[in-house]
C-alpha cells in the first residue's frame, strides 16, 4: 500500500481531522495572499516572509522559521511513489497557498500521485464547520490532479503579478477547476487601479455605510458573508479596515 501524506492548509483543520484517515499530516502555515512574496527560491521567499510577518503580526523572524519553515521542510522529505493529499479550499487565501505548494511538489516528486480534497456544499469555501463524517466523505471523493503542467505555472504568475497570463491559464483550466478561475478573478478585482480602491476595500466601505457603524466585529462578520471568496481572516480585514479609518 502506498504511503499517504496529507498537507493541510492551517492548524484548524488538523484539530478536526478524522482519526479514521491514515497517513502523515503536514501543516502549511502561511498566508501568501498578503504581504511580501519576493524571492526566486524558497530560502529567499521565506526570508521575505519572516520579515513581513514579524513586522506586521509580531513575533520574531526565528518564530517564523520555527513555526512555518520547520513544518514546510517536512514537505521536502516526503517519500517518492506515495500519495499526496492536498486539503485546500476554494477561496483565494487557500488557493494561493495551494498554488505555491503544488509548484514545489511537482518539481520534487514527479512520481507521486497528487489528490485534491475540497469542501463540498457543506462548507462552500473552507473546511470549518465540517464534522468527521463530512470530512471523511470529501476525502473519499478526492480528485487526482491533472493538467499539472498548467497548475505549476499559477504560483510563478501570481508571484510576478502577471495578471494577464494568470487569467489566461485559469481560463484554460476552467472546465476542470472552475474554482481556480473564480479565485484568480477575485485576486484581480482586489488590486487598486485607476483610482479604484479594489473590491475588498470597496465592500468594506459599502458595509460601513449600510450598517452605519465602525464596529469592526459587525463589519468583519458582514464582510465574510459578502466576500467569502477571499477567505480573509480578521487580521487581513483589520489591515484594510485600519487603512480606511486612518485615511485623512
Amino acid at each position: 500500500m502506498r504511503k499517504q501524506y496529507h498537507i493541510l492548509n492551517g492548524d484548524a483543520l488538523k484539530n478536526q481531522f478524522p482519526n479514521n484517515i491514515s497517513g502523515d499530516i503536514i501543516i502549511f502555515r502561511e498566508c501568501l495572499i498578503e504581504g511580501n512574496i519576493n524571492g526566486n527560491n524558497t530560502d529567499k521567499l521565506f526570508a521575505s516572509r519572516a520579515k513581513f510577518i514579524s513586522q506586521n503580526y509580531g513575533g520574531s523572524k526565528q518564530d517564523y522559521y520555527d513555526k512555518v519553515v520547520l513544518e514546510f521542510n517536512k514537505i521536502l522529505n516526503i517519500d517518492n511513489n506515495s500519495d499526496i493529499n492536498l486539503w485546500f479550499g476554494d477561496d483565494l487565501f487557500c488557493q494561493v497557498n495551494f498554488w505555491f505548494v503544488i509548484s514545489i511538489l511537482v518539481k520534487e516528486y514527479p512520481k507521486c500521485t497528487m489528490n485534491l480534497i475540497r469542501p463540498d456544499l457543506y462548507g462552500q469555501y473552507c473546511f470549518g464547520g465540517l464534522n468527521n463524517f463530512e470530512l471523511s466523505s470529501i476525502y473519499e471523493k478526492r480528485i487526482e490532479l491533472i493538467e499539472i503542467d498548467k497548475l505549476v505555472l499559477l504560483w510563478e504568475l501570481y508571484q510576478n503579478s502577471d495578471l494577464k497570463e494568470l487569467l489566461k491559464i485559469s481560463e484554460k483550466l476552467k472546465n476542470l477547476y472552475p474554482f481556480i478561475y473564480q479565485a484568480v478573478k477575485a485576486h484581480i478585482d482586489r488590486i487598486p487601479k485607476n483610482g479604484d480602491l479594489g473590491r475588498p476595500t470597496n465592500t468594506l466601505l459599502t458595509i460601513m455605510n449600510e450598517l452605519n457603524t465602525n464596529d469592526f466585529r459587525k463589519i468583519f462578520s458582514e464582510f465574510n458573508k459578502k466576500e467569502s471568496i477571499y477567505g480573509f481572516g480578521d487580521s487581513q480585514v483589520k489591515r484594510l479596515y485600519d487603512k480606511i479609518i486612518n485615511q485623512p
